[in-house]
């Protein structure tokens, strides 16, 4: 190979601070050589301008499966495929001195360590080739094939060669060795070509796409919106820009549910000129959904359904899920019933939203029907479709039908139980007043493996209050103390209305001291105990109350201003006094 490769033409070569002076071994004259070295994101260059003499009177040496440029030495590079005809140089062996402070690197680099995307170091290019073909065509189509191959270094090093000898890559070339470079992991290298193109007035919309989805992955949204923003700056540059640009940025804000930077995406596709695609409102739709801005969501999915995009079902799903959450439980029903024309299935998520909404509105024989449906579609209900039935039948008052709801779940589906049902049924129990049916209830959470909370022993004692059972009231509040179950206000507040009612007063007066001082607590114990004629005790309170720093509020005061008047004695009336002397004078 070393005698095959062995140039016949010898070169003297005199180094020249504007580049290189070289002689034939057969002419006397010397030729200058310029030499331009750049170096841009730590890739240093090496560009031969070579005179069009020489370049004329040159015979070119194929060599297959070599990549020969102007380095000391040919690599041989039996991994990559003959893809691309390799030419000696006329003059053979050039040697370039290296650059000391970044040495000769073998084909592939090291992963940069502070990276955690995977991006790779600058893949350097230090050769360059000569080209003898210099038809753009058939040296994009080279620069194409390499780059579908993945033959990363070979694709760069002819595009280099191209780009130094003043020769343009196609643009689906420089489009596919964008794509190569960056999905390798290749950024810095990738910017430098994106740059070209921009230079060259070669990019599409696919090139902003490929470079700000690259910086995103490799520097983070903030550094692809700066990126975004400061290219529409640029004249010429926005004007390149479609809807697939701008769908790629409201992808990258999505990812880090930066719906204010989506919503302004949204408005400048308009301002632009564009219209949105059915990926456009799909991905509007995630996104403000996603960041509970279930207005946003709203008009992105009327201006779809105005443009004649027929909505997907992960599309119609999420908007079931906003119009509930807003309360619009007509729209989510509507979107609903489309969803069933158009044969899309919704899912389990979806039913119970709708039957949430349904319920909260009161509107119990919808939420039924869905049900209904929902079972018909195969779908098994869950806990949080019983809650949500539960919820329906508790707002429309109807307490023994929620009751007996609950009690058909835990016959036939007693694993799906859990405290939310239990506090459901516990609610309805506590409206009816069925302190006996609650009392039934909190043993059977207590049996079970489900921990049993302050609010459940707040809808027992309740129910107690409204049966007028205090004393089983306060026998649930000890239980509740003893299980290690902290009260809260509304423990207490119920606690000393059902005392109250009971005129347990030494009760009411030992819960006030035990609890936390607590305005609300005071004022209902005054209240109560107005209305039931202790008023000395409920001054004393009041007393204890202000001492206490605690502000009464209007009524209590009122009922204390009533409790303070003290009674007149009847004395006789100054007036009727002197007219009845009067009287008696004018008599005689």
């Amino acid at each position: 190979m070393g005698e095959v490769l062995k140039p016949s033409l010898s070169l003297m070569l005199i180094s020249t601070s504007s580049g290189f002076r070289y002689r034939h071994s057969n002419q006397p004259l010397y030729y200058d050589v310029p030499k331009t070295c750049s170096s841009t994101h730590n890739l240093s260059l090496v560009s031969m301008w070579v005179p069009s003499v020489i370049r004329m009177k040159a015979k070119p040496m194929s060599v297959p499966n070599v990549v020969v440029g102007v380095q000391s030495g040919l690599v041989c590079e039996k991994e990559e495929d003959s893809l691309v005809e390799q030419i000696l140089p006329p003059w053979g062996d050039l040697a370039i001195d290296k650059d000391p402070v970044q040495p000769e690197i073998e084909p592939g680099v090291a992963v940069r360590p502070e990276v955690t995307l995977n991006w790779k170091d600058v893949l350097n290019v230090d050769r360059v080739s000569f080209l003898e073909e210099v038809d753009e065509e058939t040296l994009s189509k080279r620069i194409l094939v390499l780059s579908r191959t993945n033959k990363i270094r070979s694709a760069l090093e002819l595009f280099t060669s191209m780009e130094l000898s003043g020769l343009v890559p196609s643009l689906h070339a420089c489009n596919s060795l964008l794509s190569c470079l960056l999905r390798n992991g290749f950024l810095d290298n990738g910017l430098r070509v994106f740059e070209f193109m921009k230079r060259e007035k070669l990019t599409t919309g696919h090139s902003y796409s490929l470079i700000l989805k690259a910086v995103s992955d490799a520097h983070g949204c903030d550094s692809a919106v700066e990126m975004f923003r400061a290219m529409e700056g640029e004249s010429g540059v926005r004007d390149g820009f479609d809807t697939v640009v701008y769908n790629t940025m409201i992808s990258v804000c999505g990812k880090v549910n930066n719906w204010r930077e989506t919503e302004r995406l949204w408005r400048d596709i308009k301002e632009n000129g564009h219209t949105g695609t059915q990926v456009t409102y799909c991905l509007l739709v995630s996104i403000f959904v996603r960041c509970g801005e279930h207005e946003l969501a709203l008009d992105a999915y009327n201006e779809m359904i105005e443009n004649k995009f027929q909505p997907g079902n992960d599309t119609m799903q999420a908007m079931i899920g906003a119009c509930s959450k807003e309360g619009n439980w007509d729209h989510a029903l509507n979107i609903f019933q489309n969803m069933l024309e158009s044969g899309l299935k919704p899912n389990t998520i979806a039913f119970n939203a709708l039957i949430n909404s349904l319920g909260k509105a009161a509107e119990v024989e919808l939420a039924f029907r869905v049900y209904n449906i929902m079972k018909s579609m195969g779908h098994s209900p869950d806990p949080y479709t019983w809650k949500a039935l539960l919820g329906a039948l508790y707002r429309a008052n109807r307490h023994d039908d929620a009751i007996k709801l609950f009690e058909s779940i835990k016959r036939s589906r007693g694993s799906q139980l859990n405290l939310h049902l239990y506090n459901m049924a516990l609610m309805s129990c506590s409206k009816l007043g069925l302190w006996d049916k609650s009392l039934q209830l909190l043993w059977q959470l207590e049996a079970s493996d489900l921990s049993v909370s302050t609010a459940s022993y707040n809808l027992v004692i309740s129910a107690c209050e409204m049966a007028r059972k205090p004393e089983v009231a306060l026998q649930v509040y000890e239980h509740m103390v003893h299980q290690k179950c902290t009260p809260d206000t509304f423990t207490h507040l119920s606690l000393i209305r059902s005392c109250i009612w009971g005129s347990f007063w030494e009760e009411v007066v030992e819960i006030l001291n035990h609890a936390a001082p607590d305005a609300s607590l005071y004022n209902a114990a005054i209240q109560g105990m107005s209305f039931r004629g202790k008023t000395e005790l409920a001054k004393k309170l009041y007393t204890n109350m202000r001492n206490s720093g605690l502000q009464p509020d209007g009524k209590t005061r009122a009922v204390m201003l009533q409790n303070l008047r003290r009674p007149r004695k009847k004395q006789p009336s100054r007036y009727r006094t002197s007219r009845s002397k009067l009287s008696s004078n004018h008599r005689y």
